[in-house]
């Protein structure tokens, strides 16, 4: 029995060092597609990553979940364009979309909304002390925040609460190139973040007034590179989503009753993204969302900002 377990064991250390060489892997593979001649999206294990050649630097948009995604994201950014990084925007304060900010130089600008600066310290404070304190936004604006560099123009906007309150979309003016953030999942099950202050019913109208500028091509926070159709097409997932939130809430039905009636078969091809132990976005976890938003089941309770 002794060898037996010996054997077992070595093929578990074996079977388990093959588990991390995968789990690796998927984190540090980066792909890319080329929008322009100056704007690229960077794709891989986490968010999807906005990139912008200027005669004066690099502007990023979101750095994906690690440090050491972030080395890679700048390493191939800065191969990209031929210029250094100078700005990084996030987009909002999920992680998946900021922890890579502690591998670009100090001298490095970071952009927010001020919410989401809020919402960083307030929700994710133990990642931003020591030294990536100084790798949070300094640069930080309500509503709209334009930047000129080398011949580029960079048009900030946030736009209305949506997947957090702090959304921001980007528009890289003369490149068309639209990123979205997370306020467009392109075919996938979104995250309705309603701690940190989404809202279905907000998200709808929001996405009407991003789809009122000026762009061709959108950079979805998740997903494959798409345009204003999958942006409408996603905007269409959320008012059959939020009806089904509403209708549950004017028939007094349980979350179990809900579950069980929810009609989104339409939306059957979406993806489902998850993390092993750590989360799930899928078609229940999204009707649980709407019918905690519809009947009341839920209070959204702002960070504080400054805090």
């Amino acid at each position: 029995m002794g060898r037996f377990f010996r054997r077992l064991g070595i093929v578990v250390l074996i079977g388990l060092a093959g588990l991390g060489g995968c789990v690796y892997n998927r984190i540090t593979n980066l792909g890319y597609d080329s929008i322009t001649e100056d704007a690229f999206m960077i794709d891989g294990f986490g968010s999807n990553v906005g990139v912008l050649r200027t005669d004066a630097g690099t502007v990023l948009v979101d750095s994906m979940a690690l440090p050491m995604q972030g080395k890679r994201i700048r390493a191939l950014a800065e191969e990209l364009t031929g210029q250094p990084v100078r700005i990084v925007i996030s987009t909002h304060y999920h992680l998946d979309h900021t922890h890579g900010n502690p591998a670009f130089d100090p001298e490095t600008e970071f952009v927010s909304t001020t919410r989401t600066l809020a919402n960083l310290r307030a929700r994710d404070g133990a990642f931003w002390k020591g030294d990536n304190a100084s790798k949070l936004p300094e640069t930080t604006f309500d509503h709209e925040h334009e930047i000129k560099l080398g011949g580029k123009t960079i048009r900030l906007i946030h736009p209305g609460r949506g997947h957090t309150d702090g959304d921001l979309v980007v528009l890289f003016v003369e490149d068309r190139v639209l990123h979205t953030g997370d306020l467009v999942f392109h075919e996938r099950y979104p995250n309705i973040d309603l701690e940190g202050g989404g809202s279905i019913e907000r998200w709808i109208e929001t996405l009407d007034r991003v789809a009122t500028l000026d762009f061709d091509s959108v950079i979805p926070g998740h997903g494959l590179l798409g345009d204003v159709n999958s942006l409408r097409n996603f905007q269409q997932y959320l008012r059959d989503l939020w009806s089904v939130g509403k209708s549950a809430a004017q028939r007094g039905a349980s979350l179990e009753q809900t579950l069980d009636s929810a009609d989104l078969s339409a939306y059957s091809h979406y993806e489902v993204m998850s993390v092993p132990f750590i989360m799930r976005l899928d078609r229940d976890f999204n009707v649980t969302r709407a019918w905690e938003e519809a009947t009341g089941n839920f209070t959204y309770v702002p960070a504080e900002i400054g805090g």
